[in-house]
């Protein structure tokens, strides 16, 4: 919902992947706990007690054992993460009348309108209540007139808080921060703008907008109204990107099982294919079958969220494995992965599967190239 008067709200699980693993081992508590590899990869998460060193996601693994020698560090329970945010999402499905999955820990919520009924504040730390309760996880929570307002709150409230910049008050909010805190902004963007004098989102609000589009094009004029507080993009239903599939009708029917099964990893290596280009990763797997009385079975499973092929083709010839009557013809087969979220690059950040990630990149980029079926899996055919 664009326009004005807009309500969103912005959820964030603090630390998420250190406050499951605290879930499940409580003596980690109050100690500096690192997710990643200890002698390699990166740091996919840290608590507030490794954040005090210096450590943050992203850094080597090396780097922040040099910061913290004694420093706990933990592989990762991809399972539990994957369990935990399902739990957090069907509690907002529950609820929230349009909400949008931004990663695995994150989330949207469009609430606009709600205030001819309820409190939008009062309704959304209720929902923050439930999910702590139910869950015991840590979350926080912006309430804002836009997605970026509402992120940017989330920050200035975490650890486990919420904030409210209530309608008229955006630029109030944003004129002490940071010109580095606006969304979108990096390091090279934060020191052309502190060379021209900006250090202060307030220094920005009164710039003027030919100096700033001069000197950054049309980003100039995107960081002139995000300084105001302008910020129109919308809250994404989390169902329209349900689900990517991917199916074939043999021109005859088929019984040799190999045969059958090089296909089925061709589909596989097609939709975890378009799924690396949109940067989400799935939390679901299914197969269909139809025979050639055209009578169709299909049969899914949970899984952890993944976006890799050689994670998801054992999944899917097992799942074919568990459908198919041996012997019987086959007219059609089918791949699907569901439940999507854009959490690609948390999951990159994991170190069992970092070099695996920059793999799929390397195929990926030759396949947009020379087309999708340039490199295939010798499995595939």
């Amino acid at each position: 919902m664009a326009g004005p008067n807009r309500i969103i709200a912005h959820f964030d699980l603090d630390s998420f992947f250190v406050s499951v693993e605290l879930l499940n081992d409580p003596t980690l508590t109050g100690k500096p706990v690192i997710v990643g590899g200890r002698d390699r990869g990166v740091v996919a998460a840290c608590s507030y007690e490794a954040r005090a060193f210096g450590i943050h996601s992203g850094m080597p693994s090396a780097q922040a054992r040099q910061k913290c020698p004694h420093a706990i560090f933990l592989n990762g329970h991809r399972a539990e993460y994957s369990k935990y945010s399902r739990w957090v999402t069907q509690i907002i499905a529950e609820t929230a009348p349009l909400f949008e999955k931004a990663s695995i820990d994150e989330f949207y919520l469009d609430l606009s309108g709600m205030d001819r009924f309820f409190k939008p504040l009062e309704w959304t730390i209720n929902l923050r209540k439930r999910i702590m309760d139910e869950t015991g996880l840590p979350i926080s929570f912006g309430l804002a007139p836009n997605k970026m307002l509402a992120k940017m709150a989330t920050n200035r409230a975490k650890p486990n808080g919420y904030l409210y910049i209530p309608p008229g008050k955006e630029k109030d909010f944003l004129s002490p921060l940071r010109v580095s805190e606006i969304p979108g902004v990096g390091e090279h963007t934060q020191a052309v703008l502190e060379s021209m004098g900006f250090m202060y989102i307030r220094d920005l609000q009164d710039a003027d907008p030919a100096l700033l589009e001069e000197r950054m094009g049309k980003w100039g004029s995107d960081l002139l109204e995000k300084s105001r507080g302008i910020h129109n993009s919308e809250v994404s239903p989390y169902h329209e990107s349900k689900s990517v599939s991917s199916e074939t009708t043999f021109d005859e029917n088929k019984t040799d099982r190999e045969y059958i099964i090089r296909q089925l990893v061709r589909l596989t290596e097609k939709v975890c294919f378009e799924l690396r280009q949109d940067g989400k990763v799935a939390g679901c797997v299914g197969v269909k079958i139809r025979y050639p009385d055209f009578s169709t079975f299909s049969r899914q499973t949970v899984i952890s969220y993944s976006h890799a092929d050689d994670e998801i083709i054992p999944i899917v010839k097992t799942l074919f494995d568990q459908l198919y009557k041996k012997g019987s013809p086959v007219r059609l087969i089918g791949v699907k992965l569901s439940e999507l979220t854009g959490d690609g690059y948390q999951v990159s950040l994991f170190t069992d599967i970092e070099k695996k990630t920059g793999l799929y990149k390397a195929i990926d980029d030759v396949k947009n190239r020379f087309g999708k079926t340039f490199v295939r899996r010798a499995s595939s055919g």
